[in-house]
């Protein structure tokens, strides 16, 4: 049922999309009104920068093109040095061997012999009570009685 709907609205989407494009041709050959008064200095440097720019126009390289050979001297290097790179890669231990819960230990124990500051435990009970706060408000009321 909902089938035909979904296609009238494509339909109707490309038909805006098309007359909204055609709206836009006339910004592609804007024409000069002729009664202006500066119409003709506004032809005379619209023909003469018609062409412009060109290829011509445009600034040399000042360095010259890279031998091939330096080029390819260059990728060889890079070829070598990621086949040196992908057998240090190779060569690094990626998975955990140990106990989940030993390791999860091990850094509660490295975090836990870090001195916090007296300011960053005040902090944390601050959030902790407006934590707490935040949730007794979020509690739902008691229902009412329908009687």
């Amino acid at each position: 049922m909902n089938a035909p709907i979904r296609k009238f609205a494509a339909v109707l989407a490309a038909a805006v999309a098309s007359a909204g494009l055609t709206a836009c041709v006339g910004a592609f050959n804007p024409q000069t009104d002729p009664t202006s008064p500066v119409a003709p200095r506004v032809q005379a440097l619209v023909d003469a920068n018609r062409e412009y720019p060109r290829w011509a126009d445009f600034p040399k390289s000042p360095e010259p093109q890279p031998d091939p050979a330096v080029v390819a001297a260059e990728v060889n290097t890079l070829r070598v040095t990621s086949g040196a790179l992908a057998g240090e890669v190779s060569r690094i231990e990626w998975t955990l061997n140990e106990d989940p819960a030993a390791f999860a230990e091990a850094v509660r124990a490295r975090v836990d012999a870090v001195q916090v500051a007296p300011v960053t435990q005040n902090t944390a009970a601050e959030i902790e009570e407006f934590a707490r706060r935040v949730r007794e408000r979020g509690r739902a009321p008691p229902p009412i009685p329908r009687r």
